[in-house]
């Protein structure tokens, strides 16, 4: 915990996804009070995208935290308003391109369970 999963358009290959997530677990550590050695962040890429009516031109990146209950949600708006900013920092605006970047904080089930080996 946390697990943490970037959904990122393939038009976003130039993205430093590492630095990414290199800048986001410090933020996340702050902000939810888990540890550091805890966060562990995925980047998926997407091959296909719609917006709207349109198959082209747009960008959309989507970060899901998936965080062990008891936060309350003003701590959970609090973490997604800094991600989708780390986001349009590290992002920046692309050419001709619109993004559309979001954040989620969901609580992880009480079946959670994990195992470091």
């Amino acid at each position: 915990m946390p697990q943490i999963t970037v959904e990122r358009s393939a038009y976003l290959d130039d993205v430093d996804w590492e630095e990414f997530a290199l800048a986001l677990h410090p933020v996340v550590v702050e902000t939810a009070a888990a540890k550091l050695d805890a966060c562990k962040t995925r980047v998926l890429r997407t091959e296909d995208e719609v917006v709207g009516g349109e198959k082209e031109g747009h960008a959309i990146v989507n970060v899901t935290l998936a965080l062990l209950a008891g936060r309350t949600e003003e701590t959970k708006a609090k973490l997604t308003e800094a991600v989708v900013d780390l986001l349009r920092k590290h992002i920046g605006p692309v050419d001709g391109l619109t993004l559309h970047l979001s954040a989620e904080v969901r609580d992880l089930d009480a079946s959670y369970t994990k195992a470091v080996v």
